[in-house]
């Protein structure tokens, strides 16, 4: 599974931050949340913290569940 790419994000207020995905707003995160969010970017990978938290990202079953009989038409 490749590492998430692509994330920015800015701080608007003191409790306010947005979260772009190239260049396409993915998430805004107000008060206790985005608080949590900013403690959280500081101490992990960036990039992983904001792919999380916008559900920007791949659980690694998309190609096991595509050929499964049941979903194939």
């Amino acid at each position: 599974m490749p590492r998430p790419h692509g994330f920015t994000y800015e701080q608007l207020g003191e409790h306010c931050v947005a979260i772009t995905h190239q260049g396409r707003a993915a998430a805004t995160l107000r008060g206790s949340r985005a608080d949590t969010f900013l403690a959280e970017v500081g101490s992990g990978d960036p990039q992983l913290v904001m792919a999380r938290w916008t559900g920007s990202y791949k659980f690694g079953n998309e190609r096991t569940a595509k050929n499964h009989p049941r979903n194939r038409r």
